[in-house]
């Protein structure tokens, strides 16, 4: 390894250099730190499960292919109709045709 000594220019850079490192890294802590931070702090808390009915009051002789849910009804495809009931699954509050 070579060990002669540095001309002050190339000190100077050197020097230099060793500051751009430090800043470098310490914009990169900083800005891993509030990450995380934003992480912990942002994500929404988990939203509570919707509680579905025992059974579905379908009319006679239909079977689903469809099912989804809204914050205070229960949507059932049935053929070519889509079905809105109540939460509890046991009042039909709409029928809605499908066109072919």
């Amino acid at each position: 390894m070579d060990n002669t000594p540095l001309d002050p220019e190339q000190q100077r850079m050197l020097r230099f250099l060793r500051i751009l490192v430090t800043a470098l890294t310490a914009t990169m802590l900083g800005g891993l730190i509030i990450l995380i931070y934003l992480f912990v702090t942002r994500f929404p808390q988990p939203t509570p499960v919707l509680a579905l009915p025992d059974s579905i009051a379908l009319p006679g002789g239909t079977s689903a292919t469809a099912f989804t849910r809204g914050p205070d009804w229960l949507a059932v495809v049935v053929g070519n109709e889509i079905l809105i009931f109540d939460s509890t699954g046991q009042t039909l509050r709409q029928r809605i045709a499908i066109g072919e």
